[in-house]
C-alpha cells in the first residue's frame, strides 16, 4: 500500500503536471470506485495538490475537490497530449482542456476518488509527519496512553497519519525498537530515537520518490519505480544478514501483516 513518501512523490508531480489544468471530461470505468457527481468538478481549473495522511486532496477554482486514496495498489499515471499509451486495470480517467490525461489504476479495485462540491481542508485529528502537530510531546502522549504494540500503534491512521508497514518496520529498526514491545513501555531516550528515526526514514524515502519493493505496485506518474527499496534494511530482508550486528533478519506475522525486525538490535 502506498503510504506517506509515495502520496507525497504523486502530490509533487501531480502539483508539477496538473495545477493549471482545466478538467474537460472524466470517464468512470468503474462506477464504484467513484463517489460523487463528476458534474461538480467537471469544468473547473486545478489550483493545488495536498495531501492528508495517505490521501490526495487535488483542490479545484470552483471550491470542490477530488480526493484520491490509493488503498493498496492504485496508481495514478499522466499522459501528455497525444500520448494515447494505454495502460492495465484504469478505472477513471480525466481529460484536460491541454489534450493531456490522467489515468487512475487499480488491479484490485479497493482505491477510490471521491468528488467534493463544497470541500473544507480539514487535516483531521492524527497527529502526522511534516504537519506543525507532529512534536515529540504529542508523539511521547500518543505512546504513553497505549499498551498496543508500538509497530500497529504506529500504522494507527487514527492516531498518527501517513505510516504503513514499509516505514513502521523501517522506522523501528533505525530507531533500534522491538515492534512487539507495548507503546508505553519506551522510555523517554526510546521515543526521542523513535520520533527522530521515523522523520529520518520518511524524508530519505521521499527524495527516494518511494519505495517500490517485490510485490508492490507502487509506480511514479511517469510509470517509473521509486527507489527506496533498494535502501530496506529489514522490510522484504528475510533470512539476510542485519546490516549492525550480522544476525539473520526475521519475519512474523503480525496483526495479519509482515513485521520484519533484528532479534539482536531490536529489544
Amino acid at each position: 500500500m502506498p503510504e506517506l513518501p509515495e502520496v507525497e512523490t504523486i502530490r509533487r508531480q501531480l502539483e508539477q503536471k496538473a495545477v493549471g489544468e482545466v478538467i474537460n471530461k472524466i470517464e468512470i470505468l468503474e462506477p464504484k470506485m467513484f463517489i460523487g457527481d463528476p458534474k461538480d468538478v467537471i469544468g473547473s481549473r486545478i489550483t493545488g495538490v495536498g495531501r492528508a495522511a495517505k490521501v490526495l486532496r487535488i483542490r479545484l477554482a470552483n471550491g470542490a475537490a477530488l480526493l484520491a486514496h490509493f488503498k493498496l495498489n492504485g496508481q495514478f499515471f499522466w499522459r501528455a497530449a497525444g500520448d494515447n499509451t494505454p495502460a492495465r486495470f484504469t478505472r477513471a480517467i480525466f481529460y484536460f482542456e491541454s489534450g493531456a490525461r490522467l489515468l487512475f489504476n487499480d488491479s484490485r479495485k479497493f482505491g477510490w476518488i471521491k468528488a467534493i462540491a463544497d470541500f473544507k481542508d480539514d487535516p483531521g485529528a492524527a497527529i502526522e509527519p511534516f504537519r506543525p502537530n507532529f512534536t515529540l510531546q504529542n508523539f511521547s502522549s500518543i505512546l504513553g496512553k497505549s499498551r498496543k504494540p508500538i509497530k500497529l500503534l504506529l500504522m494507527d491512521q487514527e492516531k498518527i497519519g501517513g505510516i504503513g508497514n514499509i516505514y513502521a518496520n523501517e522506522s523501528l529498526f533505525a530507531a533500534r525498537v522491538s515492534p512487539f514491545r507495548p507503546a508505553n513501555s519506551l522510555d523517554q531516550k526510546e521515543v526521542k530515537k523513535l520520533f527522530n528515526s521515523i522523520v529520518g526514514v520518511l524524508k530519505r524515502a521521499i527524495d527516494c520518490r518511494g519505495s517500490s519493493g517485490k510485490d508492490e505496485w507502487y509506480r511514479q506518474l511517469d510509470g517509473s519505480p521509486g527507489c527506496y527499496q533498494d535502501h530496506f534494511l529489514v522490510y522484504q530482508r528475510t533470512g539476510r544478514e542485519c546490516s549492525v550486528c550480522g544476525a539473520k533478519i526475521v519475519r512474523q506475522t503480525q496483526a495479519g501483516r509482515g513485521t520484519f525486525f533484528c532479534p539482536q538490535c531490536q529489544k
